[in-house]
């Protein structure tokens, strides 16, 4: 499949999604004056946000979102945006108004998942029933194939309307709940970018691709159902993980 990218290790891996992140934001910058990209966690992204942080790019035309986040304060270890804190964001010279958190100090992961919707409905300017459309959303994968936050089996993957909202643990760590973009955001998106790495992933990444090349209606993994209605999507993918 032409859209399956693999590389000989994640240092690879992570250089090509660099060129690809700023091209990206070159065009968009270009097209509209903007770069609205939401970030991953997970610890595949982190070479790619310390090469991001050593480049030069428009970085004052640069929105940045979470694709998901843990509800847990944004100083804990097991935070995506204390991951992109420390090796992206406090590099940069950006207004802090460019950086959209998950407002984790909400009471529970429900409030905090509607008020990032409310937030991102303002950004894009987008009225209820809209769907923004981000330019560039950063994906991984978990070896259960569940991509987000969004988990086989649990109720946020069913979600049809909603952009954001609130996920109960999967089966792999940690366990605390979290926020996460839905499928209807997600697919809205004008590029999907996910990068998946390690050979604990290669199972899941076999049942991926079969998903991919069959309909939605025999698709069985999160991952698997990330298809942009009318953008682009690509896997970054390195060796370990494609051996299957």
């Amino acid at each position: 499949m032409n859209n399956i990218k693999a590389f000989g290790n994640t240092d690879e891996l992570a250089a090509a999604a660099a060129e690809y992140v700023l091209e990206a934001a070159r065009q968009s910058i270009k097209d509209h004056g903007t770069f609205s990209i939401a970030l991953a966690g997970g610890s595949t992204p982190r070479k790619l946000y310390a090469l991001l942080a050593g480049r030069d790019a428009e970085w004052s035309k640069w929105q940045f979102f979470m694709s998901d986040e843990r509800y847990v304060p944004h100083d804990d270890g097991r935070s995506n945006q204390k991951l992109a804190n420390e090796t992206l964001l406090n590099e940069l010279s950006i207004d802090p108004g460019q950086i959209h958190a998950v407002p984790v100090e909400e009471p529970s992961a429900e409030q905090a998942a509607r008020r990032y919707e409310d937030e991102i409905h303002r950004y894009f300017n987008a009225g209820s029933g809209k769907r923004p459309a981000f330019d560039l959303i950063l994906l991984g994968m978990g070896s259960d194939a569940h991509t987000a936050s969004l988990f086989p089996g649990k109720p946020a993957l069913e979600e049809t309307y909603r952009l954001v909202v609130a996920s109960k643990p999967g089966v792999l760590p940690p366990p605390v709940d979290r926020v996460t973009f839905t499928l209807p955001l997600i697919n809205a998106a004008r590029r999907v970018l996910f990068m998946a790495a390690g050979a604990d992933k290669a199972e899941a990444f076999q049942k991926v691709r079969r998903d991919l090349e069959h309909s939605s209606e025999q698709t069985t993994t999160p991952a698997g159902m990330v298809c942009p209605e009318s953008g682009e999507l690509l896997w970054f993918v390195d060796r370990a993980t494609a051996a299957a």
